[in-house]
């Protein structure tokens, strides 16, 4: 079942208990986002604010859409109870195509139109999330809609955006993101304002597109479509070309200004540490909004995982991953970045392994933006989406020497918000990457080098297993 708007995905985490409506007054001002903050870090279900202060009834706030496997699960209309596995093999098989867009002439998110003097961006509850954030950030699960002019790619990014004052934006997409990279390319070299919509508030799977790290000119509407299984409903800005889902909460229309900065952060980013103070972020003067009635602002109260950005977000990353490894020729089964490493670490399972496979991996991981900064390579009989099994084979197979393979991340590759970089590498966008080879050498002979692993499935005969498992109820087990 494909949810085309958050209202319907609402629903159907009502009906199977993984939503919960809290009625009481609830402060913008730090308590919603410590409530989803506490909530997130237990497990908790999504969260529904029915009731902010200072504004009237029907403005809500709805927090942690993606935050556990069951509710990405759900999203993709599966069973909530799904194995991970099959999650990430789900989205795989979806990703093999693309489903591009329909345009449609209005939608939901035309109800209420506002221009002019009319424009005032506290009319929704933004939230101060954290304390100490440097202001109200209405845009943090949210998707970040621009145009390259030259090619006609349209991006879909996840980028935070403060409220500046009524009229104005301030975010903060890195220079090497896909945005700041349409903003500084043809819209900054020729001082002519870039347009910009903020979309808040859509279907759960195209939030999640836009939050994944895609290649670049892969359009983000094409794949959502194909997580949905059926083309994403797009309508047009009402001040400038910009298509963006007909069915959000809450669609911002600006223009990205090409010759002034707005003061921005600091902001408790997702790899659980405040990393940055105020900086100068791109400004975005607001030109329209729109919205539906009684709109809900999404929010993502980012810290120590998991949630959303550490649940939801590497299933895309890490598919994509995976694409590039095996365009590369390389003998990859699957990839892995489970929610405490937060983007930073990536588990990759080989068929062959080896020192030499692990060198063409950071090859082939290092010719593009590294997110990544630190490598697991396993063998396929590892269930990498088991981190004990993980941590077991790093332990006992990769060699404290020769298992350990350190490169320089050039300036401007690297993650700018890594907490173990320094202030200077954070600003340079430059640090390093090691993969920690976890294979047995393809070179020693099975037979007198690779030892035999004493668990159930391999150091038993067949007959003894066969008997144990046909009589495992006669022993009382379950």
């Amino acid at each position: 079942m494909a949810f085309k708007d958050l209202r319907s995905f609402v629903a159907a985490l009502e009906r199977t208990g993984d939503v919960v409506h809290i009625t009481k007054e609830v402060d913008w001002d730090q308590e919603a986002g410590a409530i989803a903050r506490r909530v997130t870090e237990m497990g908790g279900p999504a969260l529904m604010f029915d009731c902010i202060k200072d504004y009237p009834p029907g403005y809500r706030i709805f927090a942690g859409s993606l935050a556990t496997h069951r509710r990405v699960a759900l999203a993709l209309g599966m069973a909530p109870d799904t194995p991970v596995k099959q999650i990430f093999a789900e989205y795989e098989k979806r990703n093999e195509i693309t489903i591009p867009p329909r345009v449609v002439p209005t939608g939901p998110c035309k109800e209420n139109i506002l221009r002019g003097d009319d424009i005032d961006l506290y009319r929704f509850p933004a939230p101060m999330v954290h304390t100490g954030d440097g202001g109200r950030y209405i845009g943090t699960w949210c998707i970040a809609v621009c145009k390259d002019p030259d090619t006609s790619w349209t991006n879909w990014g996840m980028y935070r955006f403060m409220i500046y004052n009524r009229r104005h934006l301030a975010g903060w997409p890195r220079l090497n993101s896909h945005m700041g990279m349409i903003l500084h390319s043809n819209y900054v070299k020729h001082n002519t304002r870039m347009p910009m919509a903020l979309v808040i508030g859509a279907d759960p799977l195209s939030s999640l597109i836009a939050s994944a790290s895609l290649r670049k000119e892969v359009s983000e509407p094409d794949v959502a479509g194909a997580m949905l299984q059926e083309p994403v409903e797009l309508v047009r800005c009402e001040t400038s070309d910009l298509l963006v889902p007909a069915h959000a909460e809450i669609v911002i229309e600006g223009e990205v200004l090409p010759d002034q900065v707005g003061q921005e952060g600091p902001f408790g980013e997702f790899p659980a540490y405040r990393t940055e103070g105020i900086r100068m972020g791109v400004a975005c003067r607001v030109t329209a909004i729109t919205h539906r009635t009684s709109p809900i602002l999404s929010m993502i109260s980012l810290g120590t995982p998991p949630d959303d950005c550490s649940v939801a977000t590497p299933i895309a990353s890490a598919i994509a991953v995976k694409k590039v490894l095996q365009r590369h020729g390389l003998p990859v089964i699957d990839v892995n970045s489970p929610p405490h490493a937060v983007l930073h670490t990536i588990v990759i399972s080989v068929s062959r392994g080896g020192s030499e496979v692990t060198e063409k991996i950071l090859d082939a991981i290092t010719l593009r933006r590294s997110d990544w900064n630190k490598v697991f390579v396993v063998d396929d009989d590892i269930d990498i989406f088991d981190m004990g099994q993980v941590l077991h084979a790093f332990s006992v197979k990769c060699h404290p020497v020769r298992g350990v393979h350190v490169r320089d991340i050039p300036p401007g590759k690297a993650h700018a918000l890594t907490p173990a970089y320094s202030p200077e590498e954070r600003r340079a966008m430059k640090g390093g990457i090691v993969a920690f080879d976890c294979t047995w050498p393809p070179e020693w002979p099975r037979e007198t080098h690779i030892p035999v692993r004493n668990s159930f499935n391999d150091i038993y005969a067949e007959e003894i297993k066969a008997k144990v498992l046909a009589n495992w109820k006669a022993y009382g087990l379950s």
